[in-house]
């Protein structure tokens, strides 16, 4: 396995995370209803949280020798999360959340492995990182949806 294969995935997943990102501020400026304060507060962790993970990535292709994405038409072309407008209901938003959580985990459990192959110590222990922190919130986001 080369580099190039590990640095088109983190690509996906830098691509993956900006629409993530972007579905969560869209919550955090639209959410409506009894949760408001609970769920804005923590959209903007979420999203705050996001665009650090969003210059992990992307200073990870570089030290890998990637080029990392960086315009909207190329995080649209790539990501496998679909962006969402106009949700103002907090169990959407919440559900729509833990289904990008879920995309996430699979990517980076993927580059992860793909990472251990290539001896990649770097890229494993970033995604080890985010696979640790993802799976405690994504039980909470399910854990809030019961």
């Amino acid at each position: 396995m080369d580099n190039k294969q590990i640095i088109d995935k983190l690509n996906i997943l830098l691509a993956d995370y900006q629409i993530y990102y972007q579905n969560l501020r869209g919550f955090h400026w639209n959410i409506q209803g009894k949760h408001f304060f609970q769920l804005h507060d923590k959209f903007e962790e979420l999203y705050t949280d996001s665009a650090l993970k969003i210059d992990e990535v992307a200073e990870r292709i570089l030290t890998i020798e990637g080029a990392p994405l960086h315009s909207f038409d190329d995080y649209i072309s790539a990501s496998t999360i679909s962006p969402v407008k106009n949700v103002h209901d907090g169990e959407k938003s919440v559900k729509t959340v833990v289904d990008n959580l879920r995309e996430l985990l699979s990517l980076e459990r993927e580059i992860k492995e793909m990472a251990i192959k290539a001896g990649d110590d770097g890229t494993e222990d970033l995604m080890s990182d985010f696979i640790d922190e993802q799976e405690k919130t994504l039980w909470m986001m399910k854990a809030w949806l019961k």
